[in-house]
């Protein structure tokens, strides 16, 4: 099968199949070898690796995985591209190709049946849309990751690996750091794909943090806090937390937690590192207050 990294190729199977790009699912189909050579060396992908590919498409980059790794298992929610990807990688026995939105895939039971239950690695194309609730999943379900390497769009890449007082950062950038190390690995600019985006994009590898940079008991209450402070980005930390609901701490408690922590109460959410939102979730649930 020719590889369907060279534009020539994409075209002639986009034609075979009259396939026609969906919209709602955020198509962009990659065209640039050089791209896909960058993400195969970037996730580190050896004959030891099973890889799972979320959003396979006609199967470009899955076809490079073939060629790299163990297994790969392509989780592909477009129906209409299930007989393409039987086509395109008819060539390799190391792929399962598998009809489903990733969202609702049991990985932890293909992680253990696959690859022993050891650490696997994703790699994904994935839509400006669906992007973090994807990459959040995949971490907050624990299964064992090594590393995620995904296409976005490029102001999600800054985004998951600015620090605080910047303007991209925000809750995105507190949990992919709280579960993972950011690399941007390269900017692809909207002419390696078909079609042609209206933005940039960049490869990201986000290698998974073997224990987390800040110890916290409470987990979901630390986000919980994380995601209030930054709905309401122009409001003061004390107003954002109490406007929440899905919190339930008086203004006075809030005041009281950061004047603990040596926080004035006009602070804003965008300026506390992880390791401050951290210690406000020890504080807070500390509270008599729920």
């Amino acid at each position: 099968m020719a590889s369907l990294g060279n534009p020539q190729n994409t075209i002639a199977v986009l034609q075979k199949y009259q396939f026609n790009f969906q919209k709602k699912f955020g198509q962009n189909f990659l065209i640039d070898t050089h791209v896909l050579d960058k993400i195969i060396s970037a996730a580190k992908i050896t004959k030891d690796d099973m890889v799972l590919e979320v959003g396979p498409g006609i199967g470009t980059m899955t076809q490079y995985l073939c060629e790299h790794a163990r297994e790969v298992v392509a989780v592909e929610i477009d129906k209409n591209l299930i007989p393409i990807l039987g086509d395109t990688l008819s060539e390799y026995d190391n792929v399962t190709i598998l009809h489903d939105d990733i969202l609702k895939v049991d990985i932890e039971k293909i992680v253990q049946e696959r690859n022993a239950g050891k650490p696997i690695k994703v790699v994904a194309n994935l839509p400006y849309y669906i992007t973090t609730p994807i990459i959040m999943g995949l971490f907050e379900s624990h299964v064992p990751i090594e590393n995620i390497t995904v296409m976005v769009q490029k102001e999600v890449a800054d985004r998951m690996q600015v620090g605080p007082g910047t303007k991209d950062y925000g809750a995105l950038s507190l949990a992919v750091q709280y579960y993972a190390e950011p690399y941007i690995v390269a900017n692809v600019p909207p002419n390696c794909f078909m079609p042609r985006p209206k933005v940039g994009s960049a490869v990201i590898r986000l290698t998974k943090h073997r224990e987390p940079p800040v110890t916290v008991t409470d987990e979901k209450l630390m986000f919980q806090l994380i995601r209030a402070s930054f709905n309401q980005r122009r409001k003061t930390l004390v107003n954002g937390l109490n406007n929440s609901p899905e919190l339930d701490f008086s203004k006075e408690v809030i005041t009281k937690a950061l004047e603990t922590m040596g926080l004035p109460f006009t602070v804003r959410g965008e300026t506390l590192t992880l390791e401050q939102f951290a210690k406000l979730s020890e504080v807070l649930g500390n509270c008599s207050e729920p």
